[in-house]
């Protein structure tokens, strides 16, 4: 299921004690390969992004770029000499143009009637390409809203695919975007070959929400579009990255749960085809990301608590360089790297800092934007560790700022999604994530219980065919740990999450009576009449390890609708009402039950949303509601 934390919904109007200025927002970093500037869409809260390019030497802005005010401008990348190119989406028209600069004004490439992603220039710099989906009937992604579910289903699905352009030439109109990568074969990511002549691809046949789980390793021709496979690996793939020399290719494996969600080994293969070699097989870290450079592979693993930029092919005790308890992002990577591997660049935010751009060699970047240094921290926060079954479990604590440290308080605790994924650190404003419930008086718990990354692959995979099992007695336990450590009231448990941490409050609910308030989001409470509603079953083989036709109780032991008649606990449940990863009747199936067996229950299914609330109106009302349920049964 999709990454969806609950915690990036629970949100309410900003307190007067943390009232504070808007956050300075970077995204989709770029580094320019001498390693000299560096590129991001800047926007200032909810205002339009612009396109600046600043030094890394000290972060002063060099120049800013805004051609088009009612476009939302994404994907920045940059050529071999140095030359920017974007996408600038006008979601009004319909269509996505990617430009490049060219003198006073910038040079339209293409115009793209649909969507489109992931610009990458040729080795050369002559051509780029980029992953087009013509005619798209949705967002991509399977957590997007879905289109409707009329007329013969499953007949037609959106195709993503490979274009090719030619940077100098004339601007390729809308009517004349030809891809160059066959139909029906989905294009998920993909790298240049360095000598240009083709792509390595992750892509599957069919529908390309549901099949990433089962995508190939491939390669694409430049000049006919012929596909030839590489590899079939056993495990979920991402951040394929071909060898400068061109004659392997490395990838990022491992059981993974969504897309976009990341974790796993450094696997290799050679271009020509056959068996994977996992490079970094044992270790207690999940790679996040990775990279090719001149020097090797590079990335970025976590480690429990911390993040660290990752050097694949040294000692495993040097493996993870620079590292600290913070969230790194750029646009192709959780990190960007200089041509020469020398230089990295990143956006670095924790729970009490706010996001900046850091800059410098890899052993020791330092923080070049100060735009947010004056943003307030709303909490106090500490590391958590504790044993359980055999295993070393972390969580973060997050209590509000200026909390009695005498004075019992409730606290709340966020399942993150996933499974295959990990609460880390981000920063929090009154007005977004647990921050809300942290201006209200609440503590808040994220457990990284068996399942989530962080601590190695076996880890990752220990919940397999073991939903809701040793997870949930880890986090248990973990709030056991907590209670040690800080002035929490065993009395004023709350438990919330969204997608599988959805699935968690629904399913906790049945097993234990420990919380006295439930908030269950785009949640799935019966896998049996999940598996053959929703749109993505193939995510849930790798765990279960047979279809739900193959083996019926092993997907009845994990359903809560079960063991209903265990539950007690209050629960206000929301799902989207176009969701195809967990589709609102898993919602709807559990409240009718709970209504029945008369425990106290709220559902609201908001219209035209996906897998989460994304609509303003929607968001707004979701938090009022989150919040006023949680103090109605905790204080």
């Amino acid at each position: 299921m999709r990454l969806v934390l609950a915690a990036a919904l629970l949100a309410s109007v900003a307190t007067p004690a943390f009232a504070a200025a808007p956050i300075h927002q970077y995204a989709d970093l770029a580094l320019a390969p001498r390693g000299d500037r560096v590129a991001s869409i800047e926007s200032v809260g909810d205002a339009h992004g612009v396109i600046t390019v600043r030094s890394t030497k000290d972060g002063k802005v060099v120049r800013t770029i805004d051609p088009c005010p009612a476009c939302s401008y994404t994907d920045l990348a940059f050529a071999p000499n140095g030359t920017l190119a974007w996408l600038a989406r006008d979601k009004k028209a319909g269509t996505v143009t990617l430009a490049v600069e060219g003198g006073a004004t910038p040079h339209t490439v293409a115009t793209i009637a649909g969507i489109a992603g992931h610009p990458r220039f040729s080795p050369d710099g002559r051509r780029i390409a980029l992953l087009v989906t013509p005619g798209a009937q949705k967002e991509t992604g399977a957590a997007q809203a879905g289109v409707r579910q009329v007329g013969e289903i499953g007949e037609k699905s959106d195709e993503q695919r490979i274009a090719l352009f030619e940077v100098a030439g004339p601007a390729v109109a809308a009517t004349a975007v030809t891809p160059l990568s066959p139909a029906n074969r989905y294009i998920y990511e993909y790298d240049w070959m360095p000598d240009g002549s083709g792509f390595v691809v992750t892509s599957a046949i069919g529908n390309g929400d549901n099949n990433w789980w089962v995508a190939t390793l491939d390669r694409v021709d430049a000049s006919t579009g012929a596909v030839t496979n590489i590899a079939n690996p056993t495990t979920q793939i991402n951040y394929p990255r071909v060898s400068p020399d061109g004659r392997t290719v490395s990838y990022i494996g491992g059981l993974m749960s969504d897309f976009g969600s990341v974790g796993g080994d450094v696997w290799s293969v050679p271009v020509s085809g056959g068996t994977p070699r996992d490079l970094t097989a044992g270790t207690d870290y999940t790679v996040t990301s990775l990279v090719s450079t001149p020097a090797g592979l590079r990335g970025t693993a976590l480690r429990g608590a911390d993040l660290g930029l990752l050097t694949v092919g040294g000692s495993r005790a040097d493996a993870i360089g620079w590292k600290r308890p913070a969230s790194f992002s750029a646009g192709d990577a959780k990190v960007a790297y200089s041509a020469d591997g020398r230089t990295v660049a990143m956006v670095v935010q924790d729970f009490t800092h706010a996001p900046a751009i850091y800059t410098g060699p890899a052993a020791a970047p330092v923080q070049i934007t100060h735009d947010n240094d004056a943003a307030p921290a709303i909490a106090t926060v500490r590391s958590v560790t504790w044993k359980n079954d055999g295993f070393t479990v972390q969580g973060w604590l997050l209590a509000p700022a200026g909390a009695d440290p005498q004075k019992k308080a409730p606290m709340v605790t966020i399942v993150h999604g996933g499974p295959a994924a990990a609460n880390v650190p981000y920063y929090q404003t009154a007005d977004g994530g647990p921050g809300n419930l942290l201006s209200a008086g609440y503590y808040v718990f994220l457990p990284n219980p068996r399942g989530s990354y962080g601590q190695g692959e076996a880890f990752t995979a220990a919940n397999k065919r073991d939903f809701g099992g040793g997870d949930l007695r880890d986090i248990l336990t973990g709030i056991d740990a907590v209670e040690k450590v800080a002035p929490v009231d065993d009395a004023r448990l709350g438990l919330t999450g969204g997608s599988y941490g959805g699935f968690m409050s629904m399913w906790a609910n049945t097993q234990t009576n420990r919380f006295k308030a439930i908030v269950a989001g785009a949640g799935l409470s019966n896998w049996v009449s999940y598996y053959g509603t929703n749109g993505i079953d193939q995510w849930m083989l790798p765990f279960f390890g047979k279809t739900l036709y193959q083996d019926y109780k092993a997907y009845e032991d994990a359903s809560a609708i079960y063991f209903i008649k265990n539950a007690h606990t209050p629960t206000f449940i929301w799902a989207g009402e176009r969701d195809i990863e967990v589709p609102p009747t898993q919602s709807t199936e559990y409240w009718h039950a709970l209504k029945d067996l008369n425990v106290p229950t709220s559902l609201v299914i908001y219209p035209d949303e996906g897998h989460g609330v994304r609509l303003p109106a929607h968001v707004t009302d979701l938090r009022k509601r989150t919040v006023a349920w949680f103090d109605h049964y905790l204080k």
